[in-house]
């Protein structure tokens, strides 16, 4: 009966090389310290002999931590859940963007008035920098985090006298191509759905307004609904609406589920989506191809964000100095809100 064979060593390698299994061990990684001909010398060798680092075993002997804390805040007054398909969408991106790169995940939930919380993942040593899902209404804790110097990169809109690292969407441009996609088709009243005191709804409500004034329209205030992100929430808010006074033939939401919430208000009283009033949604996740009717909806690039938030942190963990990044984003046009007929 054959022997199990005995797995390769590093010392192995350093025998057989004739150096120290030190100078293997900073070959194998590239230290430029170790000569180009002693490098090849030993990963040739490490080939041959199919010798693979254990890299857990490795950063726990070099307590070499390779973990980076994705923080979704919890906020009790916007209510809007992890279960979110946006939120899901976009941890899924950082997942795969931080593992093709060889790094860990670790996800945290905090609450929204205690950032520091976050802070303590890091200062603690369970990982090595943030990336923070929301700014909510805390921009001023997310800058005196940045001024401890913290390596954090926050999933959001970017705010005046900003000191944090923002990756975000096109919100302005989101707001103005889905309320001039209404206008286009022939709206003239369009209701605005979101809580502008959030800074990516605020930016959105912003582009809202400058499509109303591209096209001669008096922005008014009536037509600026406070709708929280949370299903039930926001429903609530809807029919409330709806039940005061159908003065409007077209509506701009911030998500998904909170357009599926407003055809369902609509249709509650008694209104055709879209024949009677076209709705936007925001997002574009799979959910807006499922609805009845599908939904209209600005898409924003998941995948390129879980990209763009890692490289902006790791660049940060680099010592670079690394300016917000903005997004594009596009109408996808579908039933609930077609475009104008040629």
């Amino acid at each position: 009966m054959n022997e199990p064979r005995k797995r390769v060593q590093m010392a192995d390698i350093a025998r057989l090389a004739g150096v120290s299994v030190s100078t293997v061990s900073r070959a194998l990684a590239g230290n430029p310290q170790i000569n180009a001909e002693t490098r090849e010398r030993v990963s040739q060798l490490a080939r041959s002999l199919n010798y693979t680092i254990n890299v857990g075993a490795q950063n726990l002997r070099l307590q070499k931590n390779q973990t980076i804390a994705v923080v979704v805040p919890y906020d009790a007054r916007v209510r809007q859940h992890i279960s979110d398909p946006f939120f899901l969408a976009l941890v899924g991106a950082l997942a795969d963007a931080l593992t093709d790169r060889g790094y860990d995940m670790l996800l945290s939930r905090v609450d929204a008035e205690s950032l520091d919380s976050a802070a303590a993942l890091v200062e603690g040593g369970k990982a090595i920098g943030l990336v923070i899902v929301g700014q909510w209404r805390h921009h001023d804790q997310l800058n005196e985090l940045a001024a401890r110097k913290l390596p954090l990169v926050v999933w959001g809109g970017q705010m005046p006298q900003q000191l944090y690292c923002s990756v975000g969407g096109d919100n302005v441009m989101g707001g103005l191509i889905a309320t001039r996609h209404l206008l286009q088709s022939g709206r003239r009243r369009v209701l605005f759905a979101g809580d502008a005191q959030l800074p990516e709804v605020y930016l959105r409500r912003e582009g809202w307004r400058q499509a109303l004034r591209e096209a001669g329209i008096a922005a008014d205030e009536s037509l600026e609904l406070v709708v929280p992100f949370e299903a039930i929430a926001a429903r609530t808010r809807l029919d409330e609406r709806c039940a005061a006074g159908l003065d409007f033939d077209g509506v701009v939401t911030c998500s998904d589920l909170m357009a599926v919430q407003a055809v369902q208000a609509l249709r509650a009283a008694g209104q055709r989506v879209p024949a009677d009033v076209a709705v936007v949604g925001y997002d574009d996740m799979p959910i807006a191809t499922y609805t009845e009717p599908a939904l209209t909806t600005v898409h924003q690039p998941v995948l390129m964000a879980g990209e763009e938030l890692v490289e902006a942190l790791l660049a940060l963990l680099r010592g670079e100095t690394v300016p917000p990044r903005t997004l594009p984003v596009h109408m996808v046009t579908r039933a609930s809100a077609p475009a104008a007929a040629a």
